[in-house]
């Protein structure tokens, strides 16, 4: 199980740069536990990226004590959704795991994507 320490923030890690304001980002939601912001490579007209502070590798590396800190997430995520005017159409809630899941910045992060219609399945 991944210590404090093991998830303290990285200076080599992009989205813990953005964390830390030393990256700008077009912020949407900054609290004490997490951090929404616009992607800078949007795949669809409404597409923000919503990070935990903590430094999480990916979802393979979370626990059953990370319950509270997914519930804010996902929490996170559907209130961003009505703020945007995307939620009463649906949206689409992602999360890459490893190279071969299309993770490319390797910080846990959900993709809250919207404002257009999705195909099944994706990729």
């Amino acid at each position: 199980m991944p210590t404090d320490a093991d998830r303290s923030p990285r200076s080599d890690c992009l989205f813990c740069r953005i964390a830390r304001g030393e990256l700008p980002s077009q912020v949407v939601v900054d609290d004490e536990d997490l951090m929404a912001f616009h992607d800078i490579a949007p795949r669809s007209p409404t597409h923000i990226l919503i990070i935990p502070r903590a430094h999480i590798p990916s979802a393979a590396d979370l626990t059953e004590d990370d319950g509270p800190l997914l519930g804010r997430l996902f929490a996170t995520a559907a209130r961003i959704a009505r703020e945007q005017g995307i939620a009463d159409a649906g949206y689409r809630i992602v999360s890459n795991v490893g190279r071969w899941g299309g993770q490319t910045v390797d910080h846990l992060h959900l993709h809250l994507m919207g404002g257009r219609a999705f195909s099944w399945p994706p990729g």
